[in-house]
């Protein structure tokens, strides 16, 4: 009886270990699934950094409003750079881990032609996010986006933010280049900009 009931206490275990990892993933996922399908063109690698070789790449959305501090801001205006768009929320745990190493970076790439940009969604009140960045230090502009209309602009098959936090890196041409759907640390930062700072 008892060899019986082991074996099914540890699946039922196990069962609810998945659903709790499940909820894990998706918990700062705003449920925003704009697909890919068909020849999508573009290549993920194992740090889970999807990237389009140069030819193959599509035009950036048109990514345009208004700033946590009232600023009108189009993403066009900085054709010419490369632009890091990083999607975020004040309700989101990874946000909050990654906005220092965002801001890190932003600094040490500026000179080199690199502009941030955070998309901040789902924040219902906007003195959330500026709370947000006022704790964090972050300094470089964010469009505030409660309702997400902004993650919807992306086509279907491209480089698309698919769940909070996203980052979607276009190149200076104004084109989708590298996105990642995790949180990301200094260092895969670079890794992920750094090619797109060198192309001619």
């Amino acid at each position: 009886m008892s060899s019986g009931r082991a074996p099914r206490r540890r699946s039922t275990l196990l069962a609810a270990t998945v659903v709790a990892g499940v909820l894990v993933l998706s918990a700062c996922s705003g449920g925003t699934k704009a697909g890919g399908g068909g020849n999508t063109n573009f290549v993920t690698g194992s740090g889970g950094v999807s990237t389009v070789a140069k030819g193959d790449r599509t035009d950036a959305p048109k990514l345009d409003g208004t700033t946590l501090n009232g600023e009108a801001l189009d993403v066009t205006d900085y054709k010419g750079k490369v632009v890091v768009l990083n999607f975020w929320g004040s309700w989101c745990g990874p946000c909050r881990a990654e906005a220092k190493h965002f801001q890190k970076v932003s600094e040490e790439t500026a000179a080199q032609g690199v502009q941030f940009v955070g998309i901040n969604t789902r924040d219902p009140q906007r003195t959330n996010a500026v709370n947000f960045e006022q704790d964090f230090g972050v300094t470089y502009p964010s469009i505030y986006d409660p309702t997400g209309k902004l993650l919807l602009r992306f086509p279907k098959g491209t480089l698309n933010p698919q769940a909070i936090p996203s980052t979607v890196v276009v190149d200076r041409d104004g084109k989708l280049a590298a996105r990642t759907l995790a949180a990301l640390d200094a260092e895969k930062l670079r890794k992920m900009i750094d090619p797109l700072i060198a192309e001619k």
